[in-house]
This record gives C-alpha cells, sequence and structure tokens, in this order.
C-alpha cells in the first residue's frame, strides 16, 4: 500500500476532501492499484511551527507586512 503524506498549512475539511481525493485518483493510476489501497496523511502545521531559512513563517509574514 503506497502512503502519501502532505504537510501543510491548517485548512478546512472541503479542501482536504478535494485533496484527497485528486491524491488518491493520481497514485492510484500512477500505481495501477486500487484507490483503496492508497493512505493518505495530512499533517497540519501553523506558520509558528516551520521555519525556512533560519525564520518562522509567521515572523517572515509579519516581516513582509511591513
Amino acid at each position: 500500500m503506497p502512503n502519501v503524506y502532505i504537510d501543510g498549512p491548517p485548512a478546512d475539511v472541503e479542501v482536504k476532501r478535494k485533496m484527497v481525493k485528486g491524491v488518491t485518483e493520481s497514485v492510484s493510476q500512477a500505481y495501477g492499484l486500487p484507490p483503496e489501497a492508497i493512505i493518505v496523511v495530512i499533517r497540519e502545521n501553523s506558520a509558528e511551527n516551520v521555519a525556512h531559512g533560519g525564520c518562522l513563517l509567521c515572523d517572515a509574514r509579519a516581516q513582509m507586512k511591513e
């Protein structure tokens, strides 16, 4: 069973439904497996828990607004 992990910002449930449906269809076609064989895990990360270039995203966004 292929496992797909998606790390990203928090999203509402409708966005997640659309995302997992599309990802499942793509992976299913690529592997030639039924959709039931695909596992998708969504890991939500707030901007205060992610950094890029040594700067938290929440701080980078605040700096961009200034």
